[in-house]
């Protein structure tokens, strides 16, 4: 028999947390699991969301500085930066022909761009200007083997006619010396001398050479003067001194004849502008702002804005010999600030002329305030009118308000007045007749009861007119119908009251009449229909009446018409009776309308229209 063991507590402890560890474990290594999962699934979107990056190399004949290298990499970097399908990184480098200009120094820069940029080629290079073309085209196609070149700001002529390969896209300047001479001998006719400026640089040399060729058909014309191999000094002078009815093409001037270089557009081309007594014309839209008056120029803004859609499109996927090669046009461009200093009308310009440097007159400049001021000045004026022609309204609101106050307060007095004195001399004698009539039947009851009892009939009918004397005064004064059967019944009682006392015939139609009638509005139709009742009596002579009552949509229309008298309603205001007046304050008191019409001969309407709930129309009219 196996001896029985007792195993420590310490041991099955143990047991069971390295069970509870082993399920620990799994669960968090499920959970890492899944969170990884979770990344991955995350950072799969975003990585294909991200756009891949492209390394552009703008590689250009001079520096930064200079206005046709500003103008094509500003063009370049704004065209390309926005792009959802690619993040673009520019780097910029210059040949700096114009200060490194030996063969030596030109041979050291060429090489230091080439070991920088082969083992990591950018995507596509840009070469602005034809030093920069012809050096690609030169170097051997397996240093930069697959990378597209567009040509950008460069003139055939000046590069040496180079043999392209697939690799090589964009366009090519081509200077119209010729269209700016014809050009500048229009505008200016009395012409006889045309003074060439250039400078001594190589890249200046070439394009003299060319700017040469062009000018060999003017040679029998005008006399030429080349400034030419000239320190700045000596060209400015002789700037200074040109022969009359001169004009100066400035070609370009990177180095002067002492070999001092200068920014060729921002530097050079103002001095001789400022220093040159006749008009200067040139052949680059760079030029313009510093001096030239223009002329058939090379736009090199939109040679940036070419290069950068030739860019763009192989960034996309076209391949560069899929993009052919042409000549950029030229464009008739000025500065309208040496327009109006040569006095050169803009009518004598070519068509499509570009203008650029317009000067706007006080009058452009400040039209808007002008103008702004003139509407607040207006504005301000109808507003100045508008409270005048209120305060006036008000002041005869006023006026009126209180001619009626004083009109309300004598038809009180008067009104009181005949209550005082209907009850005085009418029904007070009347019951002091009465009480004189039972004080005989007191004393004749005992003597004679026959002839008591026939005083006492007179005095019960005497008593019955009177009690019906003081219903037809209390009526007037306020219908009980009115309150206990509403607005239908209550003008009816009143038509045939009137009727029957009057002897008007009352024409009364209300079927079309809404059961349930706002308080306000049944006391003030039922008040328009009893004061127009009492006026057609008073003035107007009718013997026949119509009264229509009917509810439309929201609002109660009562109309009293009659064929009688009529009257003039210009002198309407001009009475000084109340009725009216009354009856257009109860209708505008609860919201409503009130009209009156009346030709003389004719008779007279008038017509309310009063909401059906007052209390809503006058609380949306406040």
């Amino acid at each position: 028999m196996r001896p029985r063991t007792n195993p420590s507590p310490l041991g099955e402890v143990r047991q069971c947390r390295t069970g509870v560890t082993c399920i620990s474990s799994l669960l968090l290594c499920s959970l890492w699991v899944l969170l990884l999962a979770l990344v991955i699934a995350v950072q799969a979107p975003i990585a294909a969301q991200t756009p891949p990056r492209k390394n552009i190399l703008v590689l250009s004949e001079v520096g930064e500085s200079h206005p046709v290298v500003a103008m094509v990499t500003q063009e370049l970097i704004t065209g390309l930066s926005n792009s959802r399908d690619y993040q673009v990184e520019f780097y910029t480098e210059s040949l700096d022909t114009t200060i490194a200009d030996s063969e030596e120094s030109q041979q050291d820069i060429r090489e230091l761009i080439i070991r920088k940029y082969q083992n990591q080629p950018p995507d596509i290079i840009v070469a602005v200007g034809p030093t920069p073309i012809a050096f690609l085209a030169s170097i051997p196609p397996s240093v930069f083997p697959n990378t597209p070149i567009v040509m950008c700001s460069g003139v055939r002529g000046m590069t040496g006619n180079p043999q392209l390969d697939a690799r090589f896209t964009g366009t090519w300047l081509q200077p119209a010396l010729a269209q700016t001479v014809d050009l500048a001998v229009r505008l200016f006719p009395e012409t006889r001398h045309i003074a060439v400026v250039a400078g001594t640089s190589g890249f200046d040399r070439e394009g003299l050479a060319l700017t040469l060729i062009a000018l060999k058909a003017y040679e029998s014309k005008f006399d030429f003067l080349y400034l030419t191999d000239l320190k700045m000094d000596d060209l400015l002078e002789k700037l200074r001194q040109l022969p009359p009815h001169t004009i100066v093409l400035y070609d370009s001037f990177f180095r002067d004849a002492a070999g001092k270089p200068f920014v060729n557009a921002t530097t050079a081309l103002p001095m001789v502008a400022n220093a040159s007594d006749a008009p200067v014309f040139g052949m680059a839209d760079s030029y313009l702002g510093h001096g030239i008056i223009g002329g058939n120029v090379m736009s090199f803004a939109a040679q940036g804005h070419i290069a950068t859609r030739i860019v763009s499109a192989i960034l996309k996927g076209t391949k560069p010999k899929e993009i052919p090669v042409y000549t950029a046009p030229n464009f008739y461009m000025f500065d309208w600030r040496e327009l109006q200093r040569w006095h050169i009308n803009e009518a004598a310009l070519p068509p499509g002329s570009i203008v650029y440097f317009r000067q706007i007159s006080f009058w452009q400049r400040t039209w808007w305030i002008w103008t702004t001021s003139l509407l607040i000045l207006l504005s301000l004026s109808a507003l100045m009118l508008y409270l005048r022609e209120s305060n006036i309204q008000l002041q005869i609101a006023k006026d009126g308000q209180r001619e009626l106050s004083g009109l309300l307060i004598s038809a009180q007095e008067r009104e009181r007045s005949r209550l005082a004195s209907e009850l005085h001399d009418d029904f007070s004698q009347r019951l002091a007749l009465l009480a004189l009539g039972l004080e005989n039947v007191v004393e004749t009851i005992p003597t004679s009861p026959d002839d008591a009892k026939r005083q006492l009939h007179g005095l019960i009918n005497s008593a019955s007119e009177l009690g019906a004397d003081l219903h037809t005064l209390s009526h007037r004064l306020h219908s009980s119908t009115l309150e206990s059967l509403g607005l239908g019944p209550a003008i009816s009682a009143l038509c045939r009251e009137f009727s029957a006392q009057q002897n008007v015939k009352i024409d009364l139609s209300s079927d079309d009449l809404c059961r349930s009638i706002d308080p306000d509005a049944s006391l003030c139709v039922f008040r328009i229909v009893q004061e127009a009742l009492r006026n057609l009596k008073k003035y107007s002579g009718a013997s026949e009446a119509l009264v229509r009552l009917r509810s439309v949509g929201d609002r109660l229309e009562v109309t009293v018409q009659d064929r009688g008298r009529g009257f003039d309603l210009r002198g309407l205001h001009h009475t000084e009776g109340l009725g009216i007046r009354s009856m257009e304050e109860r209708a505008r008191l609860v919201g409503g309308e009130f009209r009156i019409q009346s030709v003389v001969g004719w008779g007279t309407t008038v017509e309310a229209w009063v909401p059906l709930n007052s209390e809503k129309a006058k609380a949306q009219s406040e």
